[in-house]
Order: C-alpha cells, then sequence, then structure tokens
C-alpha cells in the first residue's frame, strides 16, 4: 500500500558496524572514500572527502563521482524504513549540476514517495561552505533480499 508524501524523518534511528554502508559492503563506495554517516526513516547521509583521484582535469570533484555517490545515498534513503530487507534497483535518475565542487562534500536524500515497490526519490550535495553544488532525483525498484 503506498504511503503518503514522506516530508520529514520519523524518529527511529539504526545503528550499523562503522565501517559498514548502512548494513552492507559497497566496494565502489569504499573505493570512492564515503562515509556513511547516518540513517534513519525517510533520510539518509554520507559525506565524501575531497581526493585528487576523484577530480577532473580542472581539479573539480568529477561529475561522475557526485553521480555514483548520489544513486548510492538515495537508494539508501530509499530503503531507510527497512535497510537490511532491501536491495534496490535504480530504474531513473536526473541530476542537476548547480556549481563546481572544490572541498569535502555532504549528501543527503529522502524518500519522496514510496509504494509497495517503486521509490521516487532526491538528494543534494552540499561543500563544505553549505553551498548546494549538486542535486538529483531518481526512481528506485524495491528488491527484498532474501534472509535465508
Amino acid at each position: 500500500m503506498p504511503t503518503d508524501t514522506m516530508s520529514a524523518p520519523e524518529a527511529a534511528t539504526f545503528q550499523f558496524e562503522k565501517d559498514s554502508y548502512f548494513g552492507f559492503e559497497i566496494p565502489f563506495m569504499r573505493y570512492l572514500g564515503l562515509q556513511a554517516e547516518h540513517i534513519e526513516p525517510g533520510y539518509a547521509r554520507a559525506r565524501l572527502p575531497l581526493h585528487k583521484s576523484l577530480t577532473n582535469s580542472r581539479g573539480d570533484v568529477h561529475g561522475g563521482t557526485m553521480m555514483s555517490v548520489l544513486d548510492f545515498i538515495m537508494s539508501a534513503a530509499a530503503r531507510s524504513h527497512d535497510p537490511l530487507s532491501y536491495g534496490l534497483a535504480t530504474i531513473d535518475m536526473s541530476t542537476q549540476f548547480l556549481s563546481v565542487a572544490r572541498t569535502d562534500l555532504v549528501f543527503e536524500a529522502r524518500p519522496l514517495r514510496r509504494g509497495r515497490s517503486i521509490v521516487f526519490c532526491e538528494g543534494s550535495v552540499k561543500d563544505t561552505n553549505n553551498v548546494e553544488v549538486c542535486t538529483a532525483r531518481a526512481v528506485f525498484k524495491l528488491v527484498a533480499l532474501n534472509k535465508d
């Protein structure tokens, strides 16, 4: 049964092993150096320290880096109601680059609407000066994980 539009994080929070990505091992996010910081129903946040290997020829954080992390953080928000029971498949993602990024970055995401198997999310990227450098919206398919 679909839920109404989700605007504010609910009360519960989850605790996971320090080095996990909200309960999962995701080698590509580890390769990028992403630090998963917080997840609760309706919200997920991660931090990406600036590293030269993540930049383009001008020294700005590469757009593909931000898109990859946005895909991850929005998928985490999409499953934030029950983080260990679902995997996600990205159906669609739209990204808008607002400014160059040259500092550590904070990624935040929220589900906008969740149905039985489809979740609509939005995400943002801010630099250390709290300037929003990138936004995105995505649609995900929830995939129940076999817990056997």
